[in-house]
């Protein structure tokens, strides 16, 4: 069975996209943690991180680089944090978290609530300053 960023990359499911090649897709993160908390992916479904090609994953991470970049010119915070969780869902990503401080990357805290025209003017405000 898909998983759901399957069904997403398929267009199956809705997203606020903020940048895709033909290998992968970076899009808000519905119930994030913090303002502008991306996930990125690789299209092809494949579950555990350090299951994916070592090419694959050296791209991944460059373009997972582009979009933190993109996130920086974006959202106010002193760096883009990286995290790598893995177990919500099985299919291999990377969350890009804006943040401040130490706290503010803790997947273990309440997730904020945006409305979805609020979740597409950070998207079109984060692809503005995308640069491929």
């Amino acid at each position: 069975m898909p998983s759901i960023f399957t069904k997403i990359v398929q267009g199956e499911i809705p997203c606020h996209k903020i940048a895709e090649t033909e290998k992968f897709l970076a899009f808000l993160d519905v119930f994030p943690i913090a303002k502008g908390h991306t996930l990125v992916i690789p299209k092809e479904e494949i579950d555990y991180i350090y299951d994916l090609e070592d090419e694959l994953l050296a791209e991944l991470h460059i373009f997972a680089k582009k979009v933190a970049k993109a996130l920086e010119k974006t959202i106010p915070c002193l760096r883009i944090g990286v995290g790598v969780i893995g177990l919500e869902v099985p299919h291999a990503h990377v969350h890009l978290v804006p943040m401040n401080s130490m706290e503010d990357i803790s997947f273990s805290k309440p997730k904020l609530k945006f409305e979805q025209d609020e979740l597409a003017e950070i998207a079109q405000s984060v692809r503005a300053n995308f640069i491929e």
